[in-house]
């Protein structure tokens, strides 16, 4: 039988089986971190169809909601005190990159119109169907900077699973 060996203190056997451990916590991590913020997705929804009666549509609603999340975001910024870019590299980036603000203002507005017609899950089913569609094409073209992964039987047949979950979500 052969002895592991010793560093320090530390075997190897040990050190590996720490890192394959931190390797599971930090994917864990990520894993709650989605799961958290597909959590909160339906919550804000609910949210802000309150909001949208307190301030009397969908649009000053969805303004009301960026602007808390822009002061959010702003005392954050100021905690965090990231260094800002050269301005010539902003200047240079691809028009498209600034229109995430964009989408997600339609995903607020979006969702504060139709939740109160199609409920809740129903929305997110297809919300969801949505993004795994979007998803899928993305990475088959490796679109924004993505790896490229060709779409696989595997991930084709879930997708197809998740279009089945949306049918029967609506029952």
């Amino acid at each position: 039988m052969e002895l592991p060996a010793v560093c320090g203190g530390v075997t190897f056997a040990s050190a590996a089986s720490s890192l394959a451990a931190m390797r599971f916590l930090g994917s864990s991590l990520f894993v709650a971190l989605a799961l958290a913020a597909g959590i909160g997705l339906p919550v804000q929804a609910g949210v802000n169809g309150q909001l949208r009666a307190v301030l009397g549509g969908p649009v000053r609603a969805s303004l009301g909601s960026f602007a808390v999340g822009t002061l959010l975001l702003l005392a954050v910024a100021a905690v965090v005190r990231e260094p800002w870019p050269a301005l010539g590299p902003v200047l240079r980036a691809p028009w498209w990159v600034w229109t995430g603000g964009a989408i997600g203002a339609y995903f607020i507005f979006s969702t504060i119109v139709v939740v109160p017609r199609l409920g809740s899950a129903m929305t997110f089913a297809l919300i969801v169907g949505g993004q795994m569609a979007a998803a899928l094409a993305i990475d088959a073209f490796g679109l924004f900077g993505t790896p490229q992964t060709p779409p696989t039987l595997a991930r084709i047949a879930g997708a197809a699973l998740l279009a089945l979950g949306v049918l029967l979500v609506r029952k």
